[in-house]
């Protein structure tokens, strides 16, 4: 499960990038986390992972506060940041590795779940190159694997498809609806609406920091009768009121 309670973030002083956010993952849902660019979907999630410390409030992973018992909540966590140039010196395998390493994964256990990933993803000719000459899909892909390396229980991934082609988003999209039905939780930002309605449970949708929905996109719907859900969202995007 991941559980944020009344979490703000304020940078430099003044720039309120969240705004007291309250919401949650539970065990076997897949949530979408939804908002333009901007809106604060990005450092939440970097809250929620270690990354960035709340200035108010409390973020719960699983049964680990994030703040008081971080390399525990860590432990439990499997991460796809917004940008895959990292690494770059590092051949595929090594990375893989690498993660591998730090999250202490048997040297059998983690030589098949590369091949089954590299296999997935198609990837398997590339591990033996430096990753700086990778595309940026090819990067994404290897971000994914090593997210995904040590068999976490909570996945947290930030805009994961982006790059991906279509054939390793649609794997993506299945590992992530597997993964939730074994009771796992699985956040996941998008920006990309027709992704959120096939495969989410639940959005939590964010504007300028706050928090405008958190619910079903049936029921969401179901409060603007006879709007498509890109008008519903362009709607919300634009009324001030909110």
């Amino acid at each position: 499960m991941i559980s944020l309670n009344h979490v703000s973030k304020t940078f430099n002083g003044e720039v309120k990038a969240v705004d007291d956010i309250t919401f949650s993952v539970n065990p076997g849902e897949i949530v979408g986390f939804i908002g333009p660019n901007g809106s604060g979907k990005t450092t939440s999630m970097k809250m929620m992972t270690g990354i960035l410390t709340p200035d108010e409030g409390n973020i719960q992973i699983g049964e680990y506060d994030i703040v008081k018992n971080g390399l525990e909540a860590k432990r439990c966590i499997g991460y796809i940041s917004d940008n895959p140039d990292q690494f770059l010196r590092l051949t595929g395998m090594e990375y893989l590795h690498f993660i591998s390493d730090i999250y202490g994964v048997g040297q059998e256990e983690r030589d098949k779940r590369i091949e089954e990933f590299a296999n997935t993803f198609g990837v398997k000719d590339a591990l033996d190159r430096q990753m700086i000459g990778y595309s940026h899909g090819m990067r994404q892909k290897l971000m994914v694997m090593g997210a995904l390396v040590h068999e976490p229980d909570i996945w947290i991934l930030d805009e994961p498809m982006t790059g991906l082609d279509p054939e390793s988003s649609y794997e993506l999209k299945q590992m992530m609806r597997k993964h939730a039905d074994k009771g796992h939780a699985v956040l996941f930002s998008t920006h990309v609406l027709e992704v959120a309605e096939k495969l989410c449970d639940r959005v939590v949708i964010i504007r300028y920091g706050k928090l405008l929905y958190v619910g079903t996109l049936e029921e969401l719907e179901s409060r603007h009768p006879n709007k498509t859900l890109e008008e519903i969202f362009l709607e919300m995007m634009n009324d001030e009121s909110l």
